[in-house]
């Protein structure tokens, strides 16, 4: 399967955005320190501005993430541990998406939404090269 193939299927796709919001808001959770303090007050402030954000920004932003982080997917896959793979590369797996959140933030209309992202920007490798390995795990029950 795919990854592309999720986002063909509505249900998957509305039951893999759930499970990607469940997994953001654990990830931001598990931070610590003056950089983890900074991402959740961020993402409180993300919340709070439009509840069911995380959801809105995954759905806008899955059909740009599947074709940046597919090579990846797939090279897992053809090793037969996509969550693995994902570990191995975080780094370049966590650019990819970087790149395309970026992107994004660059055309976005809210100005609180796009001065959050930007002041939070400068730890987002950190963040998001952490969160890689769980993503990984996400996609390959998903895509198993």
């Amino acid at each position: 399967m795919k990854l592309t193939d999720i986002l063909a299927d509505a249900t998957l796709k509305a039951r893999f955005i759930k499970e990607g919001a469940a997994l953001i808001d654990q990830e931001v959770g598990r931070k610590g320190g003056l950089s983890g303090f900074a991402l959740k007050a961020g993402y409180r402030a993300a919340l709070a501005v439009k509840p069911g954000v995380i959801e809105t920004v995954l759905d806008m932003l899955l059909p740009a993430f599947a074709p940046a982080i597919e090579p990846f997917f797939a090279a897992g896959q053809a090793a037969g541990d996509v969550p693995g793979h994902f570990a191995k590369n975080a780094t370049a797996i966590a650019d990819a998406m970087l790149k395309v959140t970026d992107a994004r933030a660059a055309r976005a209309e809210n100005p609180v939404l796009k001065r959050t992202y930007s002041s939070l920007r400068s730890t987002a490798m950190q963040h998001t090269t952490e969160a890689i390995p769980a993503v990984g795990k996400l996609l390959a029950r998903f895509t198993s």
